[in-house]
């Protein structure tokens, strides 16, 4: 169980890492480094290498934004084989349901709660 949360801590830790270096060092703005994390989550679970990566670490893996973009693969390839083309429309967002609505609602109640301003 220690290995568990070792290898979570590592591979989560990392890519938060990643995403620190890329804020410091370059002129990205946070939202093109967010982007890039699920566009690469799509690419390697497309490709089949984020899977290995999510049985070693489980949700050091998959609680970050490459995790929604490996899960969008993931939707997308099972709704092709089972549905065909329309499948790969259908699929991520299929998939992905639950967190979209978490998110949305999410967004909503903390509007509600806190008063937005600028600073």
């Amino acid at each position: 169980m220690f290995m568990d949360f070792f290898w979570a801590f590592v591979v989560g830790g990392t890519l938060c890492l990643i995403g620190q270096v890329l804020i410091d060092l370059t002129k990205l703005t946070p939202a093109r480094i967010l982007t890039a994390y699920v566009v690469s989550g799509v690419f390697l679970g497309g490709i089949g290498v984020y899977k290995p990566l999510v049985d070693l670490a489980g949700a050091g893996a998959t609680v970050p934004l490459t995790g929604f973009g490996y899960t969008l693969s993931l939707g997308v390839k099972q709704a092709v084989e089972e549905k065909g083309l329309i499948g790969a429309i259908t699929g991520g967002l299929t998939a992905t349901a639950a967190g979209i609505t978490v998110a949305i609602c999410s967004g909503i109640l903390m509007s509600l709660i806190f008063k937005s301003g600028d600073k």
